[in-house]
C-alpha cells in the first residue's frame, strides 16, 4: 500500500494570475505574459523587472492589487475537500512577498515557492529556491514512498507533471494542451477531484 500526496500549481488553479490582475490594473498590456506563454522563465522574469523600473512600479504597488483579488470560484471548497482526503502540497514559481494574502483566503495551504530581492520597496531581483523546484520536490516525495499526484496549467508545469506518478492539465490554455498531449485535460473542480480520488484509491494496492 501505497500512501499519496496531491501537488498542485497556484496561479491559474487555485488563484488567478497575478502578473495579468497587475496588467488590467496598470494598463501595462505587456505584463500579461505569463508562464502559459513564456516557457523559459528566467527570461519572462527579466522583462518583468525592466517593465517594473520602467514604469517605477514598486513592491507594494503589487501587493496592492493582489489584496483585491479572491480564489477563483470553487478553490476554496475544492481544496478543502481535498486536504481532508490527502496531504496536498502547492508548487508554485510565485514569491512569498506576493502569496501570502491569498494563502490566507484558502486556509493556508503549504506552499512551497520562491523570493523576491527588493531595495526600498522596489523589486531589484528575484531569487530561486532552487532551479526546476516544481520537478525536484516531486522526485523527492517519490524518494519518501508517496505516489503523487499533480496537477497544473502551465509550461513550467510540465517537469512536475512528468515526475508525477498521475497527473493532468487543469484549464489549461489550447497551446500547452497541444504541445503535450499526453496529459489528460480537465476544466472542472469536480473532475479533477475525481480523478484524485480514483489515483488514491489505487494507489492503496500499489506496492512500495
Amino acid at each position: 500500500m501505497k500512501q499519496s500526496i496531491v501537488t498542485l500549481d497556484f496561479e491559474g488553479v487555485l488563484v488567478p494570475e497575478i502578473w495579468i490582475a497587475v496588467a488590467d490594473k496598470t494598463g501595462i498590456a505587456e505584463l500579461r505574459r505569463t508562464t502559459r506563454d513564456e516557457p523559459d522563465f528566467d527570461k519572462l522574469m527579466r522583462r518583468r523587472l525592466e517593465i517594473l523600473a520602467e514604469h517605477r512600479l514598486k513592491l507594494s504597488d503589487i501587493q496592492q492589487v493582489i489584496g483585491t483579488l479572491r480564489p477563483l470560484a470553487g478553490a476554496k471548497e475544492f481544496l478543502d475537500e481535498l486536504r481532508a482526503m490527502v496531504q496536498v502540497i502547492i508548487l508554485s514559481d510565485t514569491f512569498e512577498q506576493f502569496a501570502s494574502p491569498l494563502l490566507g483566503q484558502l486556509g493556508w495551504p503549504t506552499l512551497l515557492c520562491h523570493r523576491l530581492a527588493v531595495e526600498d520597496d522596489r523589486i531589484v531581483d528575484y531569487v530561486l529556491r532552487l532551479p526546476e523546484q516544481k520537478q525536484k520536490a516531486v522526485a523527492a516525495l517519490k524518494l519518501l514512498n508517496y505516489h503523487v499526484i499533480a496537477a497544473g496549467d502551465s509550461f513550467n508545469d510540465t517537469a512536475m507533471l512528468s515526475e508525477a506518478h498521475v497527473a493532468c492539465l487543469f484549464r489549461a490554455p489550447d497551446n500547452v494542451k497541444t504541445q503535450f498531449p499526453q496529459f489528460e485535460a480537465i476544466e472542472s473542480y469536480a473532475s479533477l477531484l475525481a480523478l484524485i480520488k480514483f489515483a488514491v484509491d489505487n494507489a492503496s494496492g500499489v506496492k512500495g
